[in-house]
């Protein structure tokens, strides 16, 4: 019994370990950069954003804007934060 109890130990880490490293990580936005309209003081300004730069506690991933926008908050995949 206490074999089965060691490898249930295992697999749950296992669990824990590919849900950490597949599913990504969450990212929340930190910094980004616009095309200046003349008025880069006005938060009601259109803007295009070129560049989002998203934190989490363990590092900072930089990425172009996506169709001149930037997410609060993204996912990031493992393959992504290269």
């Amino acid at each position: 019994m206490r074999l089965v109890r060691f490898f249930l130990w295992v697999a749950l880490l296992a669990v824990v370990l590919l849900l950490w490293n597949g599913a990504g990580s969450l990212y929340v936005i930190r910094n980004y950069e616009f095309l200046d309209n003349g008025d880069p003081y006005n938060p009601f300004a259109a803007r295009h954003y070129t560049s989002c730069t998203f934190n989490n506690f363990l590092d900072t991933i930089t990425v172009p804007a996506s169709a001149g926008r930037c997410g609060w908050v993204r996912v990031f995949w493992a393959g992504d934060a290269s």
